[in-house]
């Protein structure tokens, strides 16, 4: 495509206002003399449900805050098909998400730096990248001394950044008792799941701000709105990616081109182009852009602009299996918002107080443990509700119950992303192939087991739990495996789509430094550019990957000046 002198020029744009995309836009826009653009495909984040913390209920599945992704149906999952929320609104799904701030184990990190053969991934080098935007409660002047001497927290965390994390403002005497009940089966209390070895039990801390949630497009746009050389673009859809050929045979990004307003336009960068879109939503556009496995493209009839075979491939996602247990003589969400007293109660408690349950995240307490002793580290992610329902979007249930899901925090299981057309606006085929190798479905097996170890403790008898889903009829591992087939559910965390990696390996996507492989002046920095998924939720990483590129981002252009 030939881009017309009419053209708009920026120094930098950036495609997707999400977790990373905000975060750049505030650090590329400090140096006044460079323009930049944010490109957002959604609206701008004044629906009031996204503020609410319990308002991700009402954004998962709401074409005004989500793109209504569906996976292809899944041999693992029984043939079912799954609901795949991704933000679409600036802040992304930090607009929708769970709000839990989790970094996940310092293993990750030192993997990624054997991975790449890059030391800035390892956690020494990745801890000042999560310090530099925190804004930690403990560490605020006053903080509850029931945490006691923080000097040791304030070497891991940092305060006064743009990102806030908080306590959560409820408590539940159900969780209480899981929590002892963990403890009796062997998990230790948890004082800092962020620390670098998150194994324990405790509650999450969250991404809130005195009962609001707190996402991105707050806490990196707001504060910098008057900023002259930044412009946002709003219900702005990407149509391609715009690459020239060199005389010397070097492939460049020097644009793009988008549908605003229902108008085809261009933008120019001088500097980079930089995919921020999501591990979803960069691999799409990298395709429709011709930068694929050629196979793919052709398939979809679109021209090959760059073979690049990793683009799209090793996806990776977080499952959860979500066991509930009855109970009885325990206060539970499930009685107390089936009345409309209970209901009228809870909003004036978050009215006059910003707490209770209007002000829950999805899950409340965690527990991280090993699936079995024979494991090295934790690799199971427990979220624990006082609550039960069949899935997030649908009517709690009407008994008292609470609900257990863990998940296995480093599938080995790999799926796709890949476009299905060259149409415009199709979504892609989601294909995450989840529990297909025998290692995952043992763990699925053996995590029911321990969930079941864990209700059965001394500390929860005084509720008398009784296993409502999967079933204790179901006891054997293909039993098991199955039965995590039937009821697990994706817990919103895909990664590895464009994903970093040593130059000779012909599946990597983009180098260390985040740099498309093949083509210059393009980046792509969000959550796609992980080689293996981190041991925990994953925004807070996507923000860390965010911090560092910007940092090299801005000594490339330096060091090219």
């Amino acid at each position: 495509m030939n881009m017309g002198a009419d053209a708009d020029t920026f120094d930098y744009v950036i495609v997707g206002a999400g977790s990373a995309g905000c975060l750049l836009a505030n650090r590329l826009s400090r140096d006044s003399s460079k323009r930049v653009l944010l490109i957002e495909a959604g609206r701008k984040d004044n629906h009031p449900w996204i503020h609410i913390p319990v308002g991700y209920l009402y954004c998962i599945g709401n074409p005004r805050t989500d793109w209504l992704y569906k996976t292809e149906p899944e041999a693992g999952l029984n043939g079912r098909s799954l609901r795949y929320p991704r933000g679409k609104t600036l802040g992304g799904c930090s607009s929708i998400n769970g709000m839990i701030y989790m970094r996940g184990q310092s293993r990750d990190y030192d993997g990624w730096a054997a991975q790449t053969g890059d030391r800035a991934w390892s956690w020494e080098n990745a801890l000042p990248d999560f310090k530099a935007h925190e804004d930690h409660y403990r560490l605020d002047a006053g903080a509850d001394p029931a945490t006691g001497d923080n000097s040791r927290f304030s070497d891991m965390h940092g305060h006064g950044g743009e990102w806030r994390i908080e306590k959560q403002r409820l408590k539940w005497d159900i969780l209480e008792s899981f929590t002892e009940a963990a403890v009796q089966a062997g998990v230790p209390r948890s004082p800092d799941f962020n620390s670098g070895d998150n194994e324990g039990v405790g509650y999450f801390e969250v991404n809130q701000k005195a009962g609001w949630r707190w996402n991105t497009s707050k806490a990196f746009l707001r504060p910098i709105r008057d900023r002259r050389n930044l412009s946002i673009w709003t219900e702005a859809e990407v149509d391609k990616l715009i690459v020239e050929t060199g005389q010397d045979g070097r492939k460049r990004c020097i644009g793009l081109s988008l549908y605003r307003r229902n108008q085809r336009v261009s933008v120019r960068a001088r500097g980079e182009v930089i995919l921020s879109a999501g591990a979803i939503g960069s691999p799409q556009i990298l395709q429709f852009s011709g930068i694929g496995p050629a196979a793919t493209l052709k398939a979809a009839d679109i021209a090959v602009a760059h073979h690049l075979p990793g683009v799209g491939q090793n996806l990776q996602d977080h499952l959860q299996i979500r066991a509930v247990f009855k109970v009885r003589n325990a206060k539970t969400l499930n009685t107390l918002a089936n009345s409309l007293f209970g209901k009228a109660m809870i909003g004036l408690e978050y009215a006059l107080k910003r707490s209770g349950p209007m002000s829950m995240s999805p899950s409340q307490l965690g527990a991280f443990t090993r699936s079995d002793p024979g494991q090295a580290h934790a690799n199971l992610e427990y979220h624990v509700q006082p609550l039960s329902l069949d899935a997030f979007g649908e009517p709690l249930h009407t008994v008292p119950a609470f609900t257990a899901s863990v998940c296995n925090l480093n599938p080995t299981s790999r799926g796709s992303v890949n476009v299905r057309s060259n149409r415009r606006g199709e979504a892609p085929a989601i294909a995450p192939n989840y529990l297909s190798t025998d290692e995952d479905r043992k763990i699925a097996a053996d995590s029911i087991r321990q969930i079941r170890t864990i209700v059965s403790q001394p500390a929860l008898a005084k509720y008398q739990p009784i296993e409502w889903k999967p079933g204790i009829e179901f006891q054997s591992d293909s039993e098991l495996a199955k039965l995590a087939g039937d009821i697990a559910n994706t817990i919103f965390h895909p990664v590895g789509t464009a994903r970093m990696g040593r130059n000779e390996d012909e599946m990597t996507v983009v180098d260390s430094r985040l740099r498309v492989r093949g083509i210059d002046g393009l980046r792509v920095v969000d959550a796609s550019v992980m080689p293996t998924i981190t041991s925990g939720n994953t925004s807070a990483p996507t923000m860390m990957i965010a911090e560092k590129a910007a940092h090299w981002i801005i000594c490339d252009a330096q060091s090219h000046a």
